[in-house]
């Protein structure tokens, strides 16, 4: 079976840090899938906060996930200080990815590589619709 493998961009325009809570773990006594998934999308929320974004306001146009990847680099345990850096970049017309480097804040060993590719959408009319100007324009600045 081919192994997925994510390119990760050099530069992340944004971090946060959050804690592996007891819930986050799985019965191999680690972080679990799902979790990081969950952190992933915590962190997207985070990050689109400060640009005063949420997932369904991003200049009157929502988002909604096409797909998710995640490469599991490490094992992160109960009271780890989650770092997870984000980064914007493969823009196309509806949509473009969004990249999570998640590390052991402590330590920096690299515990997970994932990504999320988003499209733009409009809940009311139930359809696929382009990517605003406005927040390319502003994600693409923040990136130079």
């Amino acid at each position: 079976m081919a192994r997925i493998k994510i390119d990760m961009p050099d530069n992340y325009s944004f971090s946060t840090e959050m804690p592996v809570r007891i819930s986050d773990i799985n019965y191999g006594g680690h972080l679990s899938n799902d979790a990081v998934l969950s952190m992933v999308h915590e962190a997207r929320i985070r990050f689109l906060n400060t640009y005063n974004y949420t997932e369904l306001d991003i200049d009157g146009a929502s988002i909604i996930m096409t797909d998710s990847a995640i490469v599991y680099k490490a094992e992160g345990f109960h009271g780890d200080q989650v770092q997870i850096d984000v980064a914007v970049s493969d823009f196309n017309k509806y949509g473009c990815d969004i990249y999570y480097l998640l590390s052991n804040k402590k330590t920096a060993v690299e515990i997970a590589h994932a990504k999320t590719g988003i499209v733009f959408f409009d809940y009311t009319e139930r359809k696929v619709i382009s990517v605003p100007e406005q927040f390319k324009d502003r994600i693409l600045k923040e990136a130079e």
